[in-house]
């Protein structure tokens, strides 16, 4: 590519100079030129992601006129203004124009401010010029260039077609074959030239238009009937599109070298580019299985019955034993399989590999953790559900024990304080109702506790959310409804006796001290008979030992209790003596109480039935206990041990990884015999998880013996398995690296000595300053001054392209590797010289870009900064500067 001298250019420029007048002579040009030079734009637009629709407005605020230079020209520009204010608009077309006029063209009363205001010539002139500069300038055949380059190169190309004369670009290219002739001379399969005629052009431009569209990637950018009907069609639109033709045709040439480049690559590239899509598809299965499953951790719709979460919990157990291991290594072999791509991208010089956005392992690694935290939260739940149920239940069947011996108590009794026998009894019957009376309410008041208990655990089971609560509810409200109405009939019954009572003398002392007396120790007996039947619910060896406790002390009571039932009976022996000594009228009755000695008898009997089975109950229910506490001993042995072998396994392998020792062979095969160590500890593990399986079939909830909770070990045992596998993954890619750079071992135990003397966290990276201080320990010359600075700037965009903060040692090997490499490509780069030079003896940043691979072009363009313009054409080196500038001074 030839240099540009703005003194050698009066040839392009002429042009320019024309502009105004050309535009105000005929309007059609102006249309032609607006299609042409939109059609223009959006060709390269397009490599952007985008493109304009009106010439004049789109370009106005100068952002897409900025974005286009920079996809022409492949320069970055000043960073735009993004304001919307038109000072900001002029800025950035000023940005525009600036850099245009940088190229080294004059600009002709073209301003910023026209551009602003949509001034359409102004515009269209803009973009012949940027037209003009950057696709027909370059353009040289023979020792002509730009214009009359591309106009020798038409006529050499179409000079074997009949009815084909080009000796401009306006009235040579009306009937069509000029177009035709271009295409046909290149890619003669793609039109039958011998079927076109001279006097059908319409047909001839309409075919060259849209078969250089389908296939040659040029995209339309004039009507055929534009052209046909106007006299003289606009001589710039022509040269543009003309030009599309030259650059499409000119790079088959060098599109056919690059091929045997590109062939040797493609099998890596593809290889590279299978490992992508197994990683996409890989990474999709994995977080679309995470996104499954992590709704149904977090349903916390409770169960009614025990049954239900039981199989809920039984289902959450097959998912950790069966479901969730292959998950747990298909997360390890992503991230083997993402380090293994990325060291062979960069061992191809390729640039590191990005996945789509939400697959990094930085977004898998979020996912699974917020799947571990449901986990642990779905079965904390579990277990607090079952916990609930447990005490529902024992509440529902204590509430339904309690209201039936009320219910059965309370049966008859408002009946019975409904009864008007007190109006034609005798004085004596009157008494003893009274006394009877005073007896009932003793009793009443007696069962006040039992009402309030029932309505405690009534309330307690709304307030846990008892799925039966409402019939609950009922039966509690019927039962209160009905207290409250015996209160009010026993106060009206007191009220009606005590009026009556002024008329009766005597009442039998006797009856009235055995009614008196039987009435609290019957309810003492219906107490103790409920106790002693009363369900309970323990959790530990110490719960059940204090029942126990309470039992042997109400045991203890028993000779008392016994005593006063004597006492009670002796009573009523000393009543049916005085009734038989006296002949009393109510002989073998007792006006004051309904309490039989033979009901005393049987509850008393029934108490002493219940006894031993209270015992037995208790004695069955410590043995439950002892085996718990034997489950929980068992469970914490074993955890106590693999717990902290967990710990020191991981310490080791943070130890190893470090300080590794012999070939790369070598370490690797300790890595993998420690890793088969480790699996073959994997037995026990599953031993503490049959243990613990026990425990929560169990339902045992807590384990003092340990600290350590199989969510623990699990976590612990998962980390375990996935660090080994990085680390003889790490230990895999520097063998990689070795064999493709061809890295002693001395050199890579070199290179691992210096890595981990300033590896001083030992956390396996290192920071900028590290890896700085571990460079200039290996004699590199980075000073702190600017140039330092910008070099090891550069580097760091090598070791470090995620820009993270932190250099791994295989990013490091594969630096220390690839700069060992540099002499071999600069030899490469030599050799092309002379062949990209030719005649002229010198080579441009821009033939640099174009003829040599991304990654040589670059490496070149690097080290020619410092003797740009040693030449006597600016921007350019000749073959001694080039040398120069690739192997430095001393290579002279």
């Amino acid at each position: 590519m030839d240099h540009y001298d703005p003194q050698q250019t009066n040839d392009y420029m002429q042009p320019e100079e024309d502009w105004d007048r050309d535009l105000l002579l005929d309007p059609a040009w102006e249309k032609q030129q607006r299609k042409t030079f939109t059609a223009w734009c959006n060709s390269h637009l397009r490599k952007a992601g985008t493109q304009i629709e009106n010439i004049e407005e789109d370009f106005r605020d100068g952002l897409k006129l900025m974005l286009l230079l920079e996809v022409i020209s492949g320069e970055r520009l000043a960073k735009p203004e993004r304001g919307k204010m038109r000072v900001h608009k002029i800025s950035n077309v000023n940005k525009a124009l600036d850099f245009i006029a940088s190229k080294g063209v004059k600009l002709v009363s073209i301003g910023a401010e026209e551009i602003v205001d949509g001034n359409v010539k102004m515009t269209l002139g803009m973009i012949w010029t940027i037209i003009l500069r950057f696709a027909i300038q370059d353009i040289s055949v023979e020792e002509t260039s730009a214009k009359e380059g591309l106009l020798l190169w038409c006529q050499r190309k179409t000079a074997p077609y009949k009815n084909v004369n080009i000796q401009n670009f306006h009235i040579s290219w009306k009937d069509g074959l000029g177009f035709c002739a271009l295409i046909h001379r290149h890619r003669p399969e793609l039109i039958d030239y011998g079927k076109l005629r001279k006097d059908d052009p319409l047909n001839n431009l309409n075919t060259a238009f849209d078969v250089a569209e389908k296939y040659l990637d040029i995209p339309k950018m004039l009507d055929a009937e534009d052209i046909v009907g106007t006299a003289r069609p606009d001589e710039k639109a022509i040269m543009t599109y003309v030009s599309s033709f030259y650059h499409a045709f000119s790079g088959a040439q060098k599109a056919e070298t690059a091929a045997n480049r590109i062939c040797k690559v493609l099998a890596v590239n593809q290889e590279n580019e299978q490992l992508m899509e197994d990683y996409e598809k890989l990474a999709s299965d994995l977080l679309e299985w995470i996104r499954r499953t992590i709704p149904w951790l977090e349903n916390r719709a409770p169960e009614n019955t025990m049954q239900a979460m039981q199989q809920k919990l039984e289902d959450f157990r097959d998912y950790r034993r069966l479901h969730k291991p292959p998950k747990v290594q298909e997360k390890c072999q992503l991230e083997i399989n993402f380090n293994t791509l990325q060291t062979k991208l960069r061992l191809s010089n390729r640039p590191a590999f990005m996945p789509s956005e939400g697959k990094m392992v930085s977004d898998i690694n979020n996912a699974w953790g917020g799947l571990e935290q449901a986990e642990k939260g779905y079965e904390e739940w579990l277990l607090n559900e079952i916990r609930r149920l447990e005490r529902l239940d024992h509440l529902a069947e204590k509430f339904r024990q309690k209201a039936s011996i009320h219910e059965s108590w309370t049966d008859g009794k408002e009946a019975m304080l409904q009864q008007k026998d007190y109006e034609t009894a005798t004085l004596s019957e009157i008494k003893a109702l009274l006394k009877k009376h005073e007896a009932f309410e003793s009793d009443l008041a007696a069962h006040q506790d039992r009402v309030e208990q029932i309505a405690a655990i009534a309330q307690e089971l709304n307030e846990l959310d008892y799925y039966d609560s409402p019939s609950v509810n009922a039966r509690c409200q019927k039962i209160c409804d009905q207290w409250d109405n015996l209160g009010a009939l026993t106060q009206k019954r007191r009220e009606a006796l005590e009026r009556t009572e002024k008329l009766l003398e005597t009442i039998d002392q006797l009856y009235l001290e055995y009614a008196k007396r039987a009435a609290p120790f019957n309810n003492w007996m219906e107490g103790a008979m409920e106790d002693l039947q009363d369900t309970f619910i323990v959790h530990t060896i110490e719960e059940i030992q204090g029942l126990t406790t309470a039992h042997e002390q109400f045991k203890a009571t028993l000779p008392d209790a016994d005593k006063e039932r004597q006492a009670i009976l002796g009573i009523h022996n000393e009543v049916s003596k005085i009734v038989q000594t006296y002949h009393v009228n109510m002989a073998g009755t007792n006006p004051y109480t309904t309490i039989t000695p033979h009901e005393i008898n049987g509850k008393w009997e029934h108490v002493r039935q219940l006894v031993p089975r209270r015992d037995q109950a208790l004695m069955e229910e410590h043995a439950r206990q002892q085996q718990n506490e034997r489950l929980r001993k068992q469970f914490g042995a074993q955890a106590n041990v693999i717990g902290p072998w967990i710990q020191t396994k991981m310490e080791e392998i943070g130890r190893i990884s470090i300080e590794m020792h012999g070939t790369l062979e070598d370490q690797l095969n300790h890595l993998r015999q420690y890793e088969k160590s480790i699996v073959n500890y994997k037995p026990k593990i599953d031993q503490l998880e049959g243990d613990h399986q026990l425990i929560q079939e169990a339902l045992i909830f807590d384990n003092k013996h340990t600290n350590y909770t199989m969510e623990h070990i699990r976590v612990g045992w998962e980390q375990l398995l996935t660090t080994i596998a990085r680390t003889i993954n790490e230990v895999e890619n520097q063998i990689l690296t070795r064999d493709a750079k061809g890295i002693s071992q001395e050199q890579m135990n070199e290179f691992r000595a210096s890595f981990n003397h300033f590896d001083r966290d030992h956390s396996g990276t290192l920071g900028p300053e590290e890896f700085k201080a571990c460079l200039i320990s290996l004699g590199y010359d980075i000073g702190n001054d600017a140039q330092g600075e910008a070099e090891f700037a550069r580097i760091m965009s090598i070791v470090d392209p995620n820009r993270l903060g932190v250099v791994t040692f295989q990013a490091f090997i594969d630096f220390m590797s690839r700069e060992t490499a540099d002499t071999d490509t600069a030899d490469q780069v030599m050799a092309s010289f002379k062949i990209l030079a030719g005649d002229k003896n010198y080579i441009t940043v821009d033939e640099l870009r174009r003829e040599l691979p991304p990654d040589q072009a670059e490496y070149c363009i690097a080290r020619m900064a410092p003797y740009n313009g040693r030449d006597a054409v600016p921007g350019a080196l000749d073959y001694m500067s080039f040398s120069t500038a690739l192997y430095g001074e001393s290579d002279l």
